[in-house]
């Protein structure tokens, strides 16, 4: 059970932190990157930086609030090698989803 009350804790810190960028975002003025990695556009270069901004926020958001309840769904199976399937999954599959949907986004907004 101890285990199970940290790894919430963690998985709950960095849903926070996923959540937090997500909002931070959603917030600003100026275009937004994906990632630490990545240059933020210029204004110039984008169509909408409101939608840019709105569309990458979101997904940030809805990104750390399917970690949660992935860990949330592992949780009753957590004596179980199965608990990694829905932990792992709700972790890294979005990810996937996300660099697609980015690439989807500059296509669209990009001049």
């Amino acid at each position: 059970m101890a285990e199970a009350m940290i790894g919430l804790v963690i998985y709950a810190f960095v849903a926070i932190i996923m959540i937090g960028i997500g909002v931070s975002q959603l917030k600003s003025k100026t275009p937004v990157a994906f990632y630490s990695g990545e240059k933020p556009p210029k204004e110039e270069t984008l169509t909408d930086v409101k939608a840019w901004n709105k569309k990458h926020g979101m997904m940030w958001v809805i990104y750390g609030v399917i970690m949660l309840l992935s860990y949330l769904v592992g949780i009753p199976i957590i004596d179980s090698v199965i608990c990694v399937i829905p932990m792992v999954g709700g972790t890294i599959i979005p990810i996937i989803v996300m660099i697609w949907y980015h690439h989807q986004l500059c296509k669209k907004y990009m001049k």
